[in-house]
This record gives structure tokens, C-alpha cells and sequence, in this order.
């Protein structure tokens, strides 16, 4: 799979194989009801986003590498540009990075299930 159908599919929350269905059941990560519940099955394509027991393990290390290049960068622009005190910098990093949690939780999800699945196109089903 490209990397921009990755990027799209992440961006918009569709599904990676036939980039029309949800992946997640609401477009709104901070919704309290249903922001962070999956679809068990793409509604367009039938594709089954949990493969088996455990299968998100392995987005919990993109999560992880999504959260280290906020902090990256976070770190960075304070080193050249914005000069807060460093309990500064660690309270506006944490704020982040908790605020930001549900978009890198769905995010990492959505990228982990499209790295393990080909664009349906055409003449190609799966």
C-alpha cells in the first residue's frame, strides 16, 4: 500500500482496502459515546479490521512513535523558537499528549490495519 492511501485512509477514517467505510463508528475521536469503538467489519467491504486476539499490539508502537515525534517536535520548536522554562515545556508536552490521545489512538489503529491490507481495486478482491 502507498503512502499517501495510508495517509488518506488515516485522515479520513475509512476503511484501507476500499476507502469507503468507516473504520471507527464515529467521525468525532472525543465523542464520549462511541469515539473510540471500531467497526468489527468494514460496512462497505466486509474487511475484518481485529484479525485475531491481540492484533492491535502492534499499533501500540505506532502510538508510541506518533506520540515520540510530537514530543520531538514539540521539544525542538522550544529549543529554536519559543524558549519556555522546562516545567513549562513538560506541562504544554503532557497537555498535548493527553488531549491529543484519542486522534493518536484511532490514527495508530487505522495505520496499523492498513499496513497489513492491499487497495481493493477494480479486479482485484481479496
Amino acid at each position: 500500500m502507498r503512502i499517501g492511501d495510508i495517509l488518506h485512509a488515516t485522515l479520513t477514517n475509512k476503511c484501507p482496502r476500499c476507502e469507503v467505510g468507516q473504520v471507527f463508528e464515529n467521525n468525532n475521536p472525543y465523542s464520549f459515546k462511541n469515539g473510540l469503538r471500531m467497526n468489527k467489519h468494514c460496512p462497505h467491504c466486509n474487511l475484518k479490521f481485529e484479525r485475531e486476539v491481540g492484533y492491535f499490539y502492534g499499533a501500540m508502537y505506532v502510538s508510541y512513535g506518533l506520540q515520540t515525534a510530537l514530543i520531538t517536535l514539540l521539544y525542538t520548536l522550544n529549543m529554536f523558537w519559543w524558549n519556555f522554562a522546562s516545567l513549562t515545556l513538560v506541562f504544554i508536552i503532557l497537555t498535548l499528549v493527553f488531549a491529543l490521545f484519542p486522534v493518536t489512538f484511532r490514527w495508530s489503529r487505522i495505520i496499523w490495519i492498513a499496513s497489513f491490507t492491499r487497495k481493493e481495486t477494480v479486479g482485484n478482491q481479496q
